[in-house]
């Protein structure tokens, strides 16, 4: 099933496609679909190579009109074609399987009617799974999709869908237009009696794009069609303006899909996403603005990936970067997410530091020697820390000489396949200067740095010497130029801003070397708080001086803009996550703060922050008291919130979930059974799984009640949180079942299998999965070798034992690892990131004893 990037080189010198036409018959059977593949192509005379085909069955390969044995020339996942000609026309029919790990044509049956719903996922290596096809990014092609499918379904695809022809029986045929010139990973096929939602809009030449909105019948009352259609809309007037290239296909879908497996995808005119992004109950603001996000993100690979793609993929950061960076600026700029960036800086960034402190750290330039690599490559470095550097370049070289280098970049590559150097000259020449050094300590490095500053002051607090020290780890000593800049902030005595902090000066500069100097700070009088990296422009962890800290930990609330307030939150988290400040002084900043924060976003972080220390960083013998008060706290902040906020639903579902107490309980019961209630506080139906989840999981209520509730919701949604439900029963024997359905007989889709292993994993008594350590191990070899990788790498990391945070943890995984070897690389990767979690906490609680 893999592919290395010496073979793709090798096919690319040897061939290049022109087309294929592609027909498929979606009404033969429940399993598998006929699949009909003619493609034309040049290649050198005389030369073999091979196409890709993940196959049920070959049926017929017909290379120039000589007819090759199936059984000599096809193994089920390569076809090889042996003496070519210059010109050449491939025919191959197969049959392909549906899919139901959310990769390559996935099927699925809706509880609420029975409907069945299709869409494709081809990125990295899937298209392969739907059609015969030259599965790498380099050899683009049009691409021509016949379809027959029931005459009552919708069938969507890159090409504006035709009128259907009947082809009998209740079933109809449709013909689609060939595509535009695109790698087959971008191609797609969406298919179902999915209901829509169109309108409009008028591209930058003039041209009408029709706009269509999709989802299941079952969820069209909850999807707010407009707010896609105006973000869709903000998107295109800033992305043409800034890109200076008007949108480069003939319409814009987007679609939301049951059990898919990442937040979106950018197929060229039909961009699939999340279906938990259609909300039929309350969500916090974060989860909108998310959504929004996406939203942009997708669409700015209309442009870059789509309309420009990468050669090979250590090139995807070029793809994901720029798309994640793009769609901050837009939302930041064009939209009414206006503080975006302290949203990005609070998720996206912590993600990349997170990710960039990994043992399997890599730069963001990576080497991708097969599919495997970049199949795991989809991570921190590649989508936040790629953006959060382009952010600094934008910054270093400024923005519209930067957005001038873009405009060049596409003018030039339209259509075609680069590298990094084709978008580096661009820059270089737009801007001025050369990037050359940058290009090397930022791409081509890995590791983050910290900054910390060196303060002197005389007697009458003023500064006679100011320096920001600039360190990196020992394995990746890098030390990088940065655009950055330094904050003084005071609270306020007078005016509007009284008792807040407030920035009253800041310099921006560049940082380079151990140390650099800040002489234009000198002779000004010590501030309450110094804040390096302020506005949030370098990547790069900071820490506090001492006065600082003690600043922030009394006035964070204090702090008048919100991204402020999220750097020094950042600083703090960072200090007790390296074990250099104690966790449980963590846990108390969180809480003493986090009723004060008014970006959903940072709140929702926050949370998620708070978690991991109660469950992996504070001291053992201490950990059951921090999170009981803990929870006891979030309680009282839940009370206290202003009536239906933002604040009280998310603070309601932090203390579900860490309620363990009998007290404790008896709020979540009463609030699940409407004995009690919060002002304004709808318990509506996803609300109602996670409390009655939280009462399985203390052992209050059992299978019955999931049963019951999933009776009165059975719907996709609730037969997911049913699962998590079971689950998360603190029995031995839920586990075994668990554990059961999910490794060994490995009976359920993507979507299910994925919330099966988050109750798994939710328990208080941790003794519940010591037996499960063994048995992982034991496992997980044959289930990378057997399984998809999107349905074993959810089962890799998902099931490794990170509760048990242990030195006989880190003993049996350094076991298998040894082993392992280096057999299979991106399976080791997986295992040692999670094994790093483990060592982590390790240190973190001993600095907490």
């Amino acid at each position: 099933m893999n592919l290395t990037r010496a073979e793709a080189i090798e096919r690319t010198a040897t061939l290049t496609v022109n087309s294929y036409d592609v027909t498929l018959d979606l009404t033969a059977s429940e399993t598998t679909f006929p699949s009909t593949t003619t493609v034309t192509f040049s290649a050198q005379e005389g030369s073999s190579s091979f196409i890709d085909a993940v196959t049920a069955a070959v049926h017929q390969v017909t290379l120039n009109g000589v007819e090759l044995d199936p059984a000599e020339v096809s193994d089920g996942v390569r076809i090889q074609l042996p003496v070519l000609s210059a010109e050449n026309v491939l025919t191959v029919k197969a049959d392909a399987l549906f899919m139901n790990t959310g990769e390559g044509l996935h099927r699925f049956v809706d509880p609420v009617d029975g409907e069945v719903y299709l869409y494709s996922q081809f990125e990295v290596p899937d298209s392969r799974r739907m059609f015969a096809v030259f599965e790498q990014p380099d050899q683009k092609a049009t691409f021509t999709f016949h379809v027959t499918a029931p005459a009552h379904w919708d069938v969507i695809s890159n090409s504006p869908t035709p009128a259907p022809a009947a082809a009998g029986e209740g079933r109809a045929t449709w013909h689609f237009e060939p595509t535009l010139r695109m790698s087959s990973y971008i191609t797609a096929l969406i298919a179902g009696p999915y209901e829509s939602v169109r309108s409009e809009l008028t591209s930058s030449n003039g041209r009408i794009i029709p706009l269509g909105v999709f989802a299941r019948k079952s969820l069209m009352q909850y999807l707010d069609a407009e707010n896609v259609f105006e973000l869709t809309r903000q998107g295109f007037e800033f992305f043409e303006k800034q890109f200076g290239t008007p949108y480069p296909f003939p319409k814009y879908d987007q679609l939301f899909v049951p059990e898919f497996n990442a937040g979106a995808m950018e197929n060229a005119g039909a961009v699939t996403f999340l279906e938990s992004y259609v909300f039929r109950s309350k969500v916090p603001d974060a989860t909108v603005e998310r959504r929004a996000i996406t939203i942009l993100h997708e669409l700015a690979h209309m442009w870059f990936g789509d309309l420009v793609t990468m050669r090979w993929w250590n090139d995807l950061w070029l793809n994901e970067s720029f798309a994640e960076f793009m769609s901050t600026l837009a939302a930041a700029e064009n939209t009414k997410y206006v503080d975006s960036w302290t949203t990005f800086s609070s998720l996206e960034k912590s993600w990349a530091y997170r990710q960039d402190q990994l043992p399997s750290t890599h730069p963001i330039k990576a080497e991708i020697n097969d599919l495997e690599d970049v199949l795991v490559n989809f991570d921190g470095i590649t989508y936040a820390k790629g953006a959060s550097v382009l952010r600094q370049l934008v910054a270093w070289v400024g923005q519209e000489e930067f957005m001038t280098g873009v405009r060049a970049y596409f003018a030039k590559h339209a259509w075609g396949n680069t590298e990094l150097p084709d978008l580096m000259v661009e820059l270089e020449a737009a801007s001025g200067r050369d990037l050359s050094d940058w290009t090397q300590k930022w791409l081509e490095t890995a590791g983050v740095n910290t900054f910390k500053p060196a303060i002197e002051v005389d007697d009458d607090g003023l500064i006679t010497s100011f320096s920001i020290l600039q360190s990196a780890v020992a394995q990746f000593p890098t030390l990088r130029p940065h655009r950055a800049a330094v904050g003084f902030y005071n609270v306020a005595t007078s005016g509007d801003d009284v008792g807040k902090l407030v920035r009253t000066h800041r310099v921006e500069l560049d940082v380079d070397g151990a140390v650099t100097e800040v002489p234009e700070l000198v002779g000004l009088e010590r501030p309450a708080l110094v804040l390096l990296n302020d506005d949030d422009l370098a990547y790069a962890k900071i820490r506090l001086d001492p006065a600082s800290l003690a600043t922030a930990k009394k006035h964070l609330k204090d702090f008048r803009a919100s991204l402020p307030r999220t750097l020094v939150a950042a600083s703090a988290w960072d200090a007790a996550r390296d074990g250099e400040t104690p966790a449980r002084e963590y846990v108390d900043f969180v809480l003493a703060n986090i009723g004060h924060e008014s970006d959903s976003t940072v709140v929702m972080v926050l949370l998620r922050q708070l978690a991991t220390t109660l469950h992996f960083y504070v001291a053992p013998e201490r950990q059951h008291t921090t999170s009981v008060a803990a929870a006891d706290a979030l309680w009282v902040l839940a009370q206290g919130a202003a009536a239906g906020s933002d604040a009280q639903l998310q603070f309601v579902k932090a203390f579900a979930s860490h309620a363990q107490t009998s007290a404790q309980l008896d709020a979540v019961q009463a609030l699940l059974e409407g004995a009690s209630s919060l002002p304004e506080l709808v318990i509506d139906a996803d609300l109602r799984w996670e409390l009655l989840t939280s009462l399985v999981a203390g052992g209050r209520r059992g299978p019955e009640s999931i049963d019951a509730e999933l009776a009165a919701d059975n719907t996709q949604t609730g037969q997911l949180a049913a699962a998590t439900a079971h689950a998360a029963a603190p029995t031995p024997e839920a586990k075994a079942q668990t554990w059961e359905s999910v490794v060994v007989r490995g009976e359920h889709a993507n979507a299910v299998q994925r919330a099966s292993i988050a109750g798994f994993s939710h328990v208080w008594d941790s003794s519940l999965l010591e037996p499960y350590v063994a048995k992982y191990f034991a496992a997980i070899r044959g289930v990378w070798a057997q399984k998809s990788y999107e349905t074993a790498s959810t089962i890799v990391t998902g099931l490794y034992p990170s509760q048990l945070v242990s030195a006989a943890t880190l003993e049996a995984t350094d076991a298998f690892l040894a082993e392992l070897g280096d057999q299979t690389p991106a399976l080791r990767r997986l295992v040692m990131e999670s094994r790093d979690g483990v060592a982590r906490a390790l240190r973190a609680q001993a600095a907490d004893a």
